[in-house]
């Protein structure tokens, strides 16, 4: 059994996926660790090039795009470490986050899961954990109190945009471009939920991670770049399309199901609803304005 198990899903994403890879093989040296790869059809040479330059890495090459969840659980299931991290393919592993994010589990016997802390490539930090979302928080984000009052302990707690990400200390959910967990976990939760494709898959990994008593912790010990959603920007503006709304809805529908009841989601459709009422309102009355402008003017 080795040490570590590095899980990367990438699609169309080929110059990075060579930039992170290579960060991999020359920066983790103190520990024993094997690579797999699930490249979900990719049609820019991803698969080409990692045959070529990386012989050593374990490759999965699926046919179609299989989504988040069903690639990292192809890797899962084969894994032969002791820990397991997803590892975005737009990462850069910096010298010694690997064997210290190793290191701190060995020495948290009681921590199931572990982040490190994300920076963009030019060392600002990015926000990369989470509290669990709630109704409480939905309606913080809708709202958009969340972003008036970003340093609020108590508007800010979703995105916890009140807090430094400088220390360690236990937490939610950190974001699954780099999240460490342990095999003895994973063995007893199962794995990714594959009922979600994109969005809400580690949340709902680390829910089930802390609702069986283990511990999730965060540790800026540890140090890794992330571009952040440059695979997601492949599918052509995931998010901002109605395909890729639509996913994003269901994965926090089904999300809020399983772990609040229907109740919770028939809330949240309420308040969705809610929201765009008072964009159309908002839209309505600077239409009229802006008429009322043009007659009184001309």
């Amino acid at each position: 059994m080795v040490d570590l198990t590095i899980s990367i899903v990438s699609w169309n994403i080929k110059d990075l996926l060579d930039q992170c890879l290579k960060s991999v093989y020359e920066n983790t040296k103190g520990i024993t660790y094997e690579v797999f790869v699930a490249d979900n059809g990719s049609a820019d040479g991803s698969v080409e090039m990692m045959r070529q330059k990386y012989p050593q890495v374990t490759l999965i090459a699926n046919t179609e795009n299989l989504g988040f969840t069903k690639a990292n659980n192809q890797i899962i299931r084969q894994a032969n470490g002791r820990y397991v991290i997803l590892l975005n393919s737009d990462t850069i592993v910096t010298p010694g986050s690997l064997e210290t994010l190793v290191r701190f589990m060995d020495e948290h016997p009681d921590a199931g899961a572990v982040g490190p802390r994300l920076e963009y490539p030019d060392g600002s930090f990015q926000l990369s954990c989470r509290s669990f979302p709630t109704l409480e928080t939905e309606f913080y984000r809708l709202s958009f109190l969340d972003q008036l009052f970003a340093k609020s302990p108590l508007f800010g707690k979703y995105m916890m945009t009140f807090w430094p990400h400088d220390d360690i200390r236990e937490v939610d959910q950190p974001m699954g471009a780099a999240l460490l967990a342990r095999r003895e976990t994973v063995d007893q939760i199962g794995l990714l939920d594959e009922n979600i494709i994109f969005w809400y898959d580690e949340v709902d990994w680390c829910k089930r991670i802390k609702d069986r008593g283990w511990k999730i912790f965060f540790t800026p010990e540890a140090k890794i770049y992330h571009y952040k959603n440059k695979g997601f920007a492949q599918w052509k503006g995931l998010r901002k399309n109605l395909r890729g709304m639509r996913i994003w809805r269901s994965s926090r529908n089904y999300y809020f199901k399983k772990h609040h009841g229907i109740l919770s989601v028939i809330i949240i459709n309420l308040m969705d609803i809610i929201q765009t009422g008072f964009f159309a309102m908002v839209l309505y009355l600077l239409a009229r304005g802006i008429i009322s402008l043009w007659n009184f003017v001309f």
